[in-house]
């Protein structure tokens, strides 16, 4: 009996395993088992192959990292610059030329005359020698064809050292349209002939002169407001003008740790401005801290002797100004007919000479009349540029209306027909009005 079961129950277990659906579940099994080695033999390599790329990497990244040094060593990305770093190491400052500002005036009035068949008035060069004097910004106003760039041009060439002639574009906004910028995919700073010579400035004494030809074609106080920032500086030493983010090791010598190179005290940024619908009105941030030329008209030509140039150290310029400012001073009587025309000009219109203007006028007196000009003239020159400028912004019907009253006051206190230069500044704003 037991027997029986027994031999029953295996055929039965027999029958079970040997059947269709046991053996679909023996070929998923295996296949399920396939697919965990192929899985573990794809990981176990991935683990085996993963440490070996990492590496290569950043073997990569090291080799990219070295050749970059290696470039930055070899390859200077200021190429002017460093040529100025090597040229300049065998400049030598000019001699003393022992030359007054009279002199200085006359010779380069010869010379533009003979050499450049250019011709001014003597009064126009005291203004603008003057001008320069005052401060290392000038604009040069009025009609088209009266000789504006090339007076500023040929005071280059006169000192030996040819001015930079930048010409200003209407698109302009920023310090980059001037000094370059760099560029990340060559790798190279686009440098311009106006950063070179600042830069080639820094390690001169000589005088340096940059004419911004048609300056307010484009806005002045955009592109060229971190110059006026700077210049605003009394401390010279501290007018650094930003060129790079960073100092690479390679960098020309005169660059700074925080890519600047110093702003030099050795260079006059000359503007000629033209007034008509292409260009811009020039800010009075801007008039304030220029000295202003009018050439109003051409000069009739005249014979002048063959005149040779001079070179003229910075030292020699500044201490000819300092010594005319000791022997020229403003005197006493005009200083107190300046205090009562200022409270004039307060009372009647409600502008000041304020500050700067006072320090302008005492400085730029003495050197027009140390260059051979009289001092009523020189006042009002200054005066005509500084004050009655102002009146621009005033009321026009106001101003029309007191310009009479005001040429009188002018007469009354300076001497009839004195102030020529404020009287007919006065008339054009009243016929403007």
């Amino acid at each position: 009996m037991t027997t029986v079961i027994s031999s029953g129950f295996w055929d039965n277990v027999w029958d079970v395993i040997s059947s269709r659906v046991a053996i679909g579940i023996y070929v998923i099994l295996m296949l399920a088992a396939v697919v965990i080695l192929i899985v573990s033999v794809i990981v176990d390599e991935q683990k085996r192959v993963e440490p070996l790329r990492t590496r290569q990497k950043r073997a990569e990244e090291s080799e990219r990292e070295a050749g970059s040094k290696s470039k930055e060593t070899s390859e200077s990305r200021f190429y002017m610059l460093t040529e100025t770093d090597i040229r300049m190491k065998s400049y030598r400052a000019p001699n003393m030329t022992g030359i007054t500002l009279k002199e200085l005036c006359e010779r380069f009035r010869n010379y533009a005359a003979a050499e450049k068949k250019l011709y001014y008035t003597p009064e126009d060069i005291r203004k603008f020698i003057a001008g320069m004097a005052v401060s290392r910004i000038l604009i040069m106003q009025g009609m088209s064809g009266t000789g504006k760039t090339s007076l500023a041009y040929t005071f280059g060439e006169f000192l030996n050292n040819g001015s930079v002639i930048v010409p200003v574009q209407p698109m302009w906004k920023e310090r980059t349209d001037l000094v370059g910028y760099y560029n990340e995919f060559t790798r190279k700073f686009n440098e311009t002939m106006l950063l070179q010579k600042m830069y080639e400035a820094n390690y001169s004494s000589e005088m340096y002169i940059t004419v911004l030809d048609e300056m307010n074609i484009a806005r002045v106080e955009y592109y060229f407001a971190e110059f006026l920032s700077l210049l605003e500086i009394p401390d010279t030493d501290k007018r650094w003008l930003d060129v790079v983010s960073d100092k690479w090791s390679n960098d020309p010598v005169k660059l700074n740790e925080s890519g600047q190179i110093k702003l030099p005290d050795n260079m006059w940024f000359i503007g000629t401005a033209n007034n008509d619908d292409s260009t811009f009105a020039i800010s009075d941030k801007v008039y304030d801290r220029a000295m202003i030329v009018n050439l109003d008209r051409k000069s009739k030509e005249f014979s002048a002797p063959h005149t040779e140039g001079i070179k003229l150290a910075v030292w020699e310029w500044e201490k000819l100004v300092r010594e005319a400012e000791e022997e020229y001073g403003v005197t006493a009587r005009n200083l107190r007919r300046l205090s009562e025309l200022d409270a004039y000009m307060i009372k009647t219109f409600r502008v000041s000479f304020g500050n700067r203007i006072m320090k302008q006028i005492n400085k730029y007196v003495p050197i027009y009349v140390a260059c051979g000009g009289d001092e009523l003239e020189a006042l009002d020159d200054i005066l005509s540029k500084k004050i009655i400028r102002k009146l621009e912004t005033q009321n026009p019907v106001y101003v029309k209306s007191m310009s009479r009253q005001m040429s009188e006051y002018l007469d009354e206190l300076f001497g009839e027909g004195k102030m020529k230069s404020c009287k007919e500044s006065l008339e054009r704003l009243a016929l403007g009005a």
